[in-house]
């Protein structure tokens, strides 16, 4: 096999937060993110050395400064040295809007590489490597991937909660929510900058985790909607008011509830019916160029191969 295409989602924080700092600088984090159907695609091709990417983006790099090349030549050099890769990256995902796009992609090529070269690494082993990587990284690694045909990989979808800097990861049941409407505005805002910012006592909601896994266990889409909440907003609302008026705007047109994705700018809302959520869409895709109606990934294509599930090396 010289060549394999991976989709790589995009995914939603449907709860987010933050319990404090740690000694390493980073955050330590609850949140529970869910993978929906926006995706990435990626192809690899095998090449006999050095690591080249190519893009239909003009907005991310193609040089080390990309995750999807650190993962690569991560990978790479530790079991397949003097082996190098051609990376696709055909980008669906808006640029920094905390949907993970960087990290789904380094997530894939991961996979991807691993199958390409037959690495036969175990899960542990690449989610090691992930979590080395990005925080988001290991998340988007975290689900099963099958082969449907030769020189595809898909998966199956992950919801999971995370905690520690994301790393530490507890799968949850599939669940699917239909009618997600994704609104990014056409502003980026710095991760790292979000969460220095971040005054935990000045946050007036935090999320109820215990509360909403019980009802996420029970499939309650409504209850689900209702548990959503995320603490960086107190920071991104503040820096960029816009958000929290898509937030109103979203619930003024039918949503269950709607929230901010990571650390923003991205707002998503759930939607109980088809109908409100086109409404939605036809709304603000009046305002926003970035604007995407989708729903949970689920690829009933990689369900029905688990006949073929990838080869680890455990």
């Amino acid at each position: 096999m010289h060549t394999v295409t991976i989709e790589a989602p995009a995914k939603i924080n449907l709860t987010l937060d933050v319990i404090g700092k740690r000694s390493d600088g980073y955050h330590e984090l609850e949140t529970v993110m869910h993978q929906v159907n926006l995706y990435d695609r990626i192809i690899l091709e095998a090449r006999p050395a050095g690591i080249e990417l190519a893009t239909n983006s003009s907005q991310i790099p193609l040089d080390q400064e990309n995750l999807v090349y650190k993962a690569a030549l991560v990978i790479l050099k530790k079991y397949q040295p003097g082996a190098g890769v051609k990376i696709y990256i055909e980008k669906n995902i808006p640029v920094g809007a905390g949907l993970a796009g960087g990290s789904t992609d380094a997530a894939a090529v991961l996979a991807g590489i691993n199958y390409l070269y037959d690495c036969r690494l175990s899960r542990q082993q690449l989610l090691e490597m992930a979590a080395a990587i990005g925080s988001d990284v290991a998340f988007c690694l975290s689900g099963q991937y099958y082969q449907p045909r030769p020189g595809v990989l898909l998966g199956q979808g992950v919801t999971a909660v995370a905690r520690g800097r994301g790393e530490l990861l507890e799968s949850l049941p599939a669940r699917f929510i239909p009618y997600i409407l994704i609104v990014k505005p056409d502003f980026e805002l710095s991760t790292a900058q979000v969460y220095s910012e971040l005054d935990l006592e000045s946050v007036e909601q935090f999320p109820d985790t215990k509360s909403f896994l019980q009802v996420w266990n029970k499939g309650d889409i409504i209850n689900i909607s209702v548990y959503m909440a995320n603490v960086l907003e107190s920071v991104s609302i503040r820096k960029k008011p816009e958000i929290g008026i898509i937030k109103s705007r979203l619930m003024e047109t039918g949503a269950l509830n709607a929230l901010m994705s990571g650390s923003g700018p991205s707002v998503f809302a759930i939607f109980s019916d088809e109908e409100a959520a086109c409404r939605a869409y036809r709304v603000f895709k009046k305002d926003y160029r970035e604007v995407y109606l989708t729903s949970s990934y689920s690829r009933s294509e990689a369900v029905a191969s688990k006949r073929n599930p990838i080869n680890y090396g455990d």
